[in-house]
């Protein structure tokens, strides 16, 4: 499981844990990123994502959706 503790602000996720944090599948994360709602933080390599990002990301897909938040 994805630890979602410390400082998001410094945290940086992979394809996968930024998949498990917001409850999605790994493939989620590839699509916002192909679409520019998520930038990687490295050029090359293993895709890295701010968490932050990453739930700025998963709040402004459920928005558009109209879907509300259910805690798992």
């Amino acid at each position: 499981m994805t630890s979602i503790e410390g400082s998001l602000l410094d945290a940086v996720w992979s394809t996968a844990e930024a998949a498990e944090a917001v409850g999605v599948e790994p493939g989620v994360i590839r699509i916002w990123a192909h679409r520019g709602h998520l930038k990687r933080i490295n050029g090359s390599g293993r895709p890295l994502y701010r968490a932050m990002d990453v739930l700025a990301a998963e709040k402004a897909t459920r928005e558009r959706a109209r879907r509300a938040y259910a805690a798992a």
